[in-house]
């Protein structure tokens, strides 16, 4: 054997294939869910999603949310959270982002687990970072978080990214100690196809930049003990770009695309998430 070969590290063998088996089993559950897109399509507004069994918020719908300030949703979230922390559910699991978390259909979101959504529409990466400490009293069995595409969109560069998203890491691992961090890709835009307001701006964004991108904040995962979960090659057509059936405007998931994400988190949580006690 030469002496400049390279060895193959072994986690990288077994994160391909988790990832291969990951993407056959969500091909395979897509194939299976699609009657419940025909039940699902009439969903335009998806509200935000509380605590199962928790009293109800008075909280404004989806709508009247995008005229609030950046303020009163962090105010909103806030008392979310603080039921969360009160209650303590059981299997608490919390969604953290920008508005593709916070759009996420409670119907879709996998069973069995008590779901706090933390997403803002609009979120940034350092935004994110900022207002962590509103759950901090919460007990979360799984935290999952998907930052970074607005970062990109008003043109924050890949260092301040990744930068922010060690720090986000940092905390949260400091913060709950005992709770699985599962750090998701940035997804991919429709590119030319794209119909959403801010299309020119989304368009300087290349789709191979943002795979760039997850490559190195794959790396940063590895590096700081928590788990990354590759939806990215999920959503992808054979240009490296958003499926145009997964999203309603080039960036924003349509029904269909919540179930492909559905199916990643309910599979990933079987093969990699040991559930506790």
């Amino acid at each position: 054997m030469s002496t400049s070969a390279k060895t193959f590290p072994i986690w990288a063998f077994f994160s391909l294939l988790t990832n291969g088996i990951l993407m056959l089993a969500v091909i395979l559950l897509i194939w299976q869910q699609q009657r419940l897109s025909a039940f699902f399509g009439t969903i335009t507004s998806p509200e935000p999603i509380s605590l199962n069994n928790s009293p109800e918020i008075a909280t404004p719908d989806l709508g009247r949310r995008h005229q609030l300030s950046y303020q009163q949703w962090v105010d909103i979230l806030m008392q979310e959270a603080k039921v969360a922390a009160d209650q303590r559910p059981s299997h608490l699991t919390i969604l953290v982002g920008d508005s593709l978390s916070l759009w996420f259909p409670p119907e879709l979101l996998p069973e069995g687990k008590n779901w706090l959504n933390q997403g803002i529409s609009g979120e940034t990466s350092n935004g994110l970072l900022k207002r962590l400490e509103i759950f901090d009293r919460t007990q979360p069995e799984v935290i999952f978080v998907m930052i970074g595409i607005n970062d990109l969109i008003q043109g924050v560069s890949d260092r301040v990214i990744l930068n922010n998203q060690r720090q986000i890491i940092n905390y949260l691992r400091k913060t709950h100690p005992t709770t699985q961090i599962v750090v998701q890709s940035i997804l991919p835009h429709g590119a030319e196809e794209a119909t959403w307001k801010g299309r020119e701006k989304l368009l300087a964004v290349a789709n191979s930049r943002i795979r760039e991108l997850n490559e190195q904040l794959q790396s940063i995962c590895n590096k700081k003990g928590v788990k990354y979960l590759d939806l990215y090659p999920l959503f992808t057509n054979k240009q490296g770009n958003l499926r145009r059936e997964f999203t309603t405007d080039g960036l924003h998931l349509s029904p269909e695309g919540y179930i492909v994400w559905r199916s990643a988190l309910q599979i990933y949580s079987e093969i990699e998430l040991k559930p506790q006690r």
